[in-house]
């Protein structure tokens, strides 16, 4: 049976909440999804989205940008933000990974995948660190469905207080990612890092060269420490053993290809 209405945190089997971010957030469910909008920065603080491998569904991707209507327009990063620029509408849940389940059903979670509330100002160019980027969750999923072909993903941006302002939205630097499965009772997670700071810095027009997108593989309790979300269950399932978050950062696993991934 197809969960339409939100993040399921029984998906996998073994509980998994929602993320717990610090500060008051807008919870806005979506089809196989969650939306958790921090009103005050006008972005998401964390997305939750269950992913089934076994009942994906291929459908044109279409271009639908549209605000919530559940929430007011000045607590969402719209239209203005990413025009004549090269910012890009980046999908903090791939446009893909709720597009399960029948054809009805599909098309909803497709169409709600372009809604504002998840969206985050991203360098629009496609270079190395940044399609390995969104090539993870494919990497893991095929490892996942080893598993079930069931997975849960957690994305979002690192709200720093001290992003720059652009457009009167602060840009994000960082962004995380979580990635959890299970085989029976037997929770798994693991963590990534996207780093975009050299271009957030600039805010430049040109596209940059390759060195400022860096993806790490990082322990799950860093997420927690360097966002102040709370992750419950995934802090111990990592499949990395914990290096005492944020003071050993040198010990993140800078990644070039997804087989350098650790699972």
């Amino acid at each position: 049976m197809s969960t339409v209405e939100g993040y399921d945190p029984t998906f996998l089997g073994p509980l998994v909440p929602l993320p717990v971010p610090a500060q008051t957030v807008r919870d806005l469910p979506s089809t196989h999804f969650t939306v958790l909008l921090d009103p005050v920065r006008r972005l998401a603080a964390a997305t939750a989205v269950n992913i089934d491998g076994a009942q994906l569904v291929n459908l044109e991707r279409g271009d639908d940008w549209h605000l919530d209507p559940r929430v007011p327009a000045d607590e969402q990063a719209g239209p203005e933000l990413y025009a004549r620029n090269d910012l890009d509408r980046g999908h903090l849940v791939r446009r893909r990974d709720p597009v399960w389940g029948d054809l009805v059903v599909a098309r909803k979670a497709n169409f709600d995948t372009f809604a504002y509330p998840n969206a985050a100002p991203q360098a629009s160019a496609f270079n190395q660190g940044e399609l390995l980027w969104v090539g993870l969750e494919d990497h893991v999923l095929e490892y996942a469905r080893e598993y079930g072909h069931r997975l849960s993903v957690f994305t979002g941006p690192v709200l720093a207080d001290d992003d720059p302002v652009y457009r009167g939205i602060q840009i994000p630097r960082r962004f995380w990612k979580v990635a959890a499965w299970a085989s029976g009772a037997d929770l798994r997670a693991t963590a990534f890092v996207l780093d975009q700071t050299p271009f957030v810095r600039t805010l430049q027009v040109e596209v940059p060269d390759l060195a400022p997108f860096r993806t790490f593989q990082v322990p799950v309790v860093d997420i927690q420490e360097l966002t102040g979300i709370a992750l419950g269950p995934l802090v111990d399932a990592d499949v990395l053993a914990p290096v005492g978050a944020l003071a050993d950062r040198e010990r993140w696993v800078p990644l070039t290809t997804v087989e350098q991934v650790r699972l």
